[in-house]
């Protein structure tokens, strides 16, 4: 039972990297899951499809995201950014990917949309990374880190929710301790982030790259390829229907009800022809429906895992033969369980609670101090999130990205996020388990 969650994970992965579709390597994974646990392929497909609701609400969200970020291009109040960018920024590679981190920073904590803001701001950005040579993959890593590292480091908005996630878990398990400790838990694991962020910016990617022919996508390309355009009563209203969105987001704090309340606005205000509400909508399909359904599958194969009790098998097997004296190695190995879970699962705020109720009484028995269990807590949760196909931290840049068709999600986004996020996360997590 305990090697349900490694093969599984490992199935996902390397059919991933052999450039098998995602959402057939997640079912592959899901059946393998299933099966290993005793289950017949039938029952198996049963389990994936009953926890595909889980993902439901984050599915419908993308797919009114892309039709409201489509419908924010026609108006060309993008094409005004885009001009205004190649104008102060052509040419200086590095402070534009300074400058996307830091956008995607806010949208975790000042302004918490998430990955709201990718299919309005990249796809219109992508002709000029393309002719500044600029190599994707950082612009990928820039994202990634922006929706990760803040809710990480900063208790407020996103940050709040995955703080307090911690802080609930582990109170309900015998651990008490603050948001503000938890939070100062996690700036040595954060801090690797930073690095991680660094290395990919001024050294892996660094050269130039010249990205091939278009390969399809959206429309969107021929859009944002107009030229100059004047601001005028239509760019009024979309700046109205998007600070609507806004509104309706964080007074709701449904990304659902925000969506459909800045595509519903853009057909009222007479932005949109309401005769191109299909065009909208199939566009804005055509950009997220395919993360929609990642997401979707990816909530059944996180089912699979929790009901037929493989994580905990995991987490039970792993601790029960290591000497509770040596905290170097137990803190390793439940990072480690961590990236795997994490990894299948695709969520860090998913995984939070299912992993502080394993760690806690682990933890507790090896002596760890209460800020050192919640940095392992915290770090578990999060790593792997920034490498899993089935993130929505991978899943929203690439879905910006690959607007026209250029942008691979694996190797383009998954494999550099990984490689510059979880590897420093986990040295740093690690560290800090054993210091604090």
């Amino acid at each position: 039972m305990e090697w349900i969650v490694v093969v599984s994970v490992l199935v996902m992965t390397i059919l991933s990297l052999l450039r098998v579709n995602v959402i057939i390597a997640i079912i592959a994974a899901s059946l393998t899951a299933g099966v290993m646990a005793g289950l017949s392929t039938v029952e198996s497909i049963d389990m994936l499809v009953a926890g595909v609701g889980g993902g439901a609400n984050t599915a419908l969200s993308y797919i009114l995201l892309g039709a409201f970020a489509i419908a924010i291009s026609y108006t060309g109040i993008t094409t005004i950014l885009v001009n205004f960018l190649i104008r102060i920024l052509t040419g200086k590679k590095t402070m534009l990917l300074l400058v996307i981190a830091g956008v995607a920073s806010l949208s975790q904590n000042v302004v918490p949309v998430h990955i709201a803001f990718i299919p309005i701001l990249i796809p219109p950005l992508l002709k000029l990374f393309d002719n500044m040579r600029m190599d994707r993959r950082a612009v990928a890593t820039a994202l990634t880190f922006g929706l990760k590292a803040p809710y990480i480091l900063i208790p407020a908005g996103f940050g709040l929710l995955f703080h307090e996630a911690i802080v609930a878990g582990m109170t309900e398990n015998g651990i008490e301790i603050s948001v503000s400790e938890s939070a100062l838990s996690m700036l040595i694991p954060g801090s690797g982030m930073i690095v991680g962020l660094l290395i990919a910016i001024f050294f892996s990617y660094r050269k130039d790259r010249d990205m091939p022919e278009a390969a399809g996508g959206t429309e969107l390309s021929a859009i944002v390829e107009r030229e100059e355009v004047s601001f005028n009563r239509k760019h009024v209203m979309t700046l109205i229907a998007i600070a609507g969105a806004l509104a309706v987001q964080l007074i709701t704090e449904s990304l659902v009800l925000g969506a459909l309340t800045g595509l519903v606005l853009m057909f009222l205000l007479l932005v949109v022809p309401f005769k191109n509400g299909d065009r909208v909508m199939a566009e804005g399909i055509a950009m997220m429906g395919t993360i929609a359904i990642v997401m979707l599958v990816a909530s059944g194969f996180g089912n699979i895992l929790s009901e037929t009790g493989a994580v905990q098998a995991l987490v039970e097997s792993s601790s029960g033969f290591l000497d509770s004296s040596n905290k170097p190695l137990i803190a390793f190995i439940l990072l480690l369980v961590g990236l795997l879970v994490t990894m299948g699962i695709g969520s860090s705020f998913g995984t939070i609670p299912i992993l502080a109720a394993l760690y806690v009484p682990i933890c507790l028995a090896a002596g760890f101090s209460p800020m050192a269990t919640a940095a392992l807590i915290g770090t578990a949760g999060a790593l792997g999130d920034a490498g899993s196909p089935a993130s929505d931290s991978t899943l929203g840049p690439t879905s910006g990205l690959n607007a026209d068709g250029k942008h691979n999600h694996i190797w383009d986004t998954v494999v550099p996020t990984f490689i510059h996020y979880n590897i420093p996360l986990f040295l740093f997590g690690w560290i800090a388990a054993i210091i604090l």
